[in-house]
């Protein structure tokens, strides 16, 4: 069975020697559904709580929200962080609350100071699956992501590396020690 939820990220982004109007840089809505598939938790009678769901994701995907996403090779990045590091701003300002965790995988970087992402492929809803499935995938079951960006939208389907071992309380996952970081339940070893 599976348990979903959904985001809406606002970015910033364009085309890279892309010949047509996306080269030029301009914002989006996007849309992002994560279905996460296991057994039914017995304790808790759900797959995976999605207020669970949207905090474990949201921690990673807010890098993604109000924030530029470039490709690594874009001739803007250099020059907005020269902007950036005038105006004080590259390493953080006290008013840049809305940031996670830093992360750096074979897709993307993330600059949560700064609120940029860099990438080494266009941004497209494509491309945006690969890369939450490469940056959720050892937290959550991830069994379809779905991303829609204006008229845009793709989907991709996932094989879940099996179950989670979740606490019967809550039904989160439990920590590597057999321990909910949510409510303390402790499993019998």
């Amino acid at each position: 069975m599976r348990s979903m939820t959904t985001f809406d990220i606002q970015y910033a982004h364009r085309f890279y020697r892309f010949k047509g109007e996306a080269q030029y840089l301009h914002g989006h809505t996007g849309i992002l559904t994560i279905e996460v598939e296991d057994t039914v938790n017995p304790g808790v009678n759900m797959v995976f709580p999605c207020n669970e769901i949207q905090k474990t994701a949201w921690a990673v995907l807010k890098n993604f929200d109000h924030a530029l996403i470039l490709r690594e090779d874009d001739p803007l990045l250099p020059a907005i962080l020269d902007v950036y590091e005038k105006q004080g701003i590259r390493n953080g300002a006290p008013t840049n609350t809305m940031k996670g965790v830093a992360f750096s995988n074979e897709l993307c970087t993330a600059y949560p100071d700064c609120r940029l992402v860099v990438t080494k492929e266009t941004m497209t809803v494509e491309g945006m699956i690969k890369m939450v499935h490469a940056l959720l995938k050892d937290k959550l079951n991830i069994a379809k992501i779905t991303f829609t960006s204006g008229a845009n939208a793709a989907s991709q389907e996932f094989q879940p590396e099996g179950t989670m071992d979740r606490c019967p309380l809550c039904g989160i996952a439990l920590d590597e020690n057999g321990v909910c970081p949510k409510c303390g339940y402790r499993k019998n070893k």
